[in-house]
């Protein structure tokens, strides 16, 4: 069976894949004119100027949910293994794909907020909702919700709270062994599967406020305690840093592991990290209140440079500053090596050792610290996209306790990956989180030559931002955009309530 499914993820996670999402983001960058660079500074506005309603959270609050499916144990190992495997020089295709890739975050965001809808007190949207609403393809979107329910709300989740039982267990030991019915395993690990499960309940029983709530304080504060850490270490090396850099850039193109190492390990791990077209962020973009659709797009776009060129950055700087990293080549030899052969490239390990190396005494806990953190608000985010999802299928298929069913199968799952996983997880759920990206990216492609939503929407937010209006409207019929059925009636109440006032 192993073999079998790493025969489909060698198919579905092909180099295909990986050009396909660096070729999304520079075909939306070009015809967004670059819309990463021109409204730079009214990200940062629309993302300190956002409020809340009892129907959606806010920009920030929206920001901080898809943050913290973003920012994960992905970004310390996943940059461990792009220069591990790809070079110093990966960096910098990782920057490239982020660049461009926020292009690809603005478009599905935006599509996300065109097209979502009103469900039981709060809004919904995704892929799958804009999908069915742009295309009329309903097939291709149950396809595409399936994918998501089956990797983000029933394998992902158990992997990465085995990366926190581990992280424990590692930084403060595993205490006694336990006999239970599922076998023997620690003390530390049955505490800490325990608390994380009830912690989640707590959580996801409250809703989506309640996810927004808790990544709105824990993201930032997880976040900027990582790049604090590491802008010490820079700070303690200064003088390496111009170094560092021109390593950096001159590896990218005469690369030491060879240009298809470099570009490949890059590209794949910075999607991979900031998901820009996987189709994840757009679940959260939905959810925020906006005046305009276009709004959330930009503030989505802007989540792509935090993990990247900000949280990515921050560990390989740490990681080439120290020397903490080995470099293989495609033939198994060891290019660079600086530390033993069995440090696993693919890990935490190069970052433990990088900080470590620099200040001693912190490495193991902090790195346990972050990681805890990293992939417990992972699970929170891959819950709410499973639960996005859900609700979309129910709405054709009028089965009552779905919701109920799939919070108890996450409580459950995490409970087990904590103590216990398997190495089959991680390879299915990697095929449901690529089947995603092939079906989000295709749909975008697809949306925008049948209409061109995200352009449309563009055009017209920034002739009112010319205007210097007060307050953004959105007429999605005036547009000639369909289907978006949530701003049509919105649009309605506020013509018939200025009316009234007059």
């Amino acid at each position: 069976m192993q073999s079998f499914v790493d025969f489909i993820n060698g198919i579905i996670w092909s180099p295909a894949l990986v050009y396909l999402c660096l070729g999304a983001g520079l075909f939306y960058s070009v015809l967004t004119r670059f819309v990463q660079i021109r409204h730079f500074f009214e990200m940062w506005r629309l993302l300190l100027s956002g409020k809340s309603s009892s129907k959606g959270i806010s920009s920030f609050q929206a920001l901080a949910v898809s943050l913290s499916g973003r920012v994960g144990t992905g970004n310390i190992a996943g940059v461990a293994a792009a220069i591990g495997f790809g070079g110093p020089g990966a960096v910098f295709w990782m920057w490239m794909v982020a660049f461009f890739g926020a292009a690809t975050a603005y478009a599905e965001s935006t599509l996300a907020q065109i097209y979502k809808e009103e469900d039981e007190g709060e809004f919904r949207g995704g892929p799958a909702y804009y999908i069915e609403k742009a295309t009329g393809q309903k097939w291709y979107a149950w396809l595409f919700a399936i994918s998501t329910i089956f990797a983000c709300g029933l394998l992902l989740p158990g992997v990465q709270s085995n990366s926190i039982g581990n992280a424990v267990e590692a930084a403060f030991g595993s205490g006694p062994m336990i006999e239970t019915t599922m076998g023997t395993f620690s003390f530390a690990k049955i505490l800490t599967g325990t608390l994380l499960s009830v912690m989640m309940a707590f959580i996801i029983f409250g809703g989506v406020k309640r996810i927004a709530h808790f990544t709105q304080v824990v993201v930032p504060f997880m976040a900027l305690a990582y790049i604090i850490i590491a802008f010490v270490i820079i700070l303690l090396n200064l003088d390496e840093v111009p170094r560092i850099f021109m390593m950096i850039i001159s590896d990218a193109f005469t690369p030491m592991a060879g240009f298809g190492a470099a570009i490949g390990w890059g590209v794949k791990r910075g999607v991979y990290s900031n998901e820009a077209g996987q189709g994840t962020g757009p679940h959260a973009a939905a959810a925020a209140n906006v005046e305009h659709p276009v709004q959330q797009g930009l503030v989505q776009s802007f989540s792509i440079y935090i993990d990247t060129l900000l949280v990515c950055s921050a560990t390989a700087f740490m990681i080439l500053i120290t020397g903490a990293y080995n470099v293989q080549g495609g033939d198994g030899m060891m290019l660079i090596q600086n530390l033993p052969m069995e440090v696993a490239a693919n890990s935490p390990e190069f970052t433990q050792f990088a900080i470590e190396t620099a200040l001693p005494g912190i490495g193991k806990p902090f790195v346990a610290f972050a990681l805890f953190f990293f992939a417990f608000t992972t699970i929170l985010a891959y819950y709410y996209i499973a639960e996005t999802n859900v609700a979309y299928i129910r709405r054709t298929l009028r089965v009552e306790g779905l919701m109920f069913i799939l919070k108890l199968a996450i409580i459950t799952v995490v409970f087990y990956g904590t103590v216990k996983t398997a190495n089959l997880a991680w390879a299915f759920g990697d095929i449901g989180v690529g089947l995603m990206a092939w079906l989000n990216i295709i749909g975008i492609l697809i949306i925008f030559f049948l209409a061109k939503p995200t352009m449309i929407a563009l055009k017209d937010y920034e002739a009112q931002q010319k205007q210097g209006v007060d307050e953004y409207i959105f007429n999605p019929v005036q547009l000639g955009i369909k289907n978006a059925t949530y701003w049509e009636e919105r649009y309605k109440r506020k013509i018939s309530s200025s009316q009234d006032i007059t």
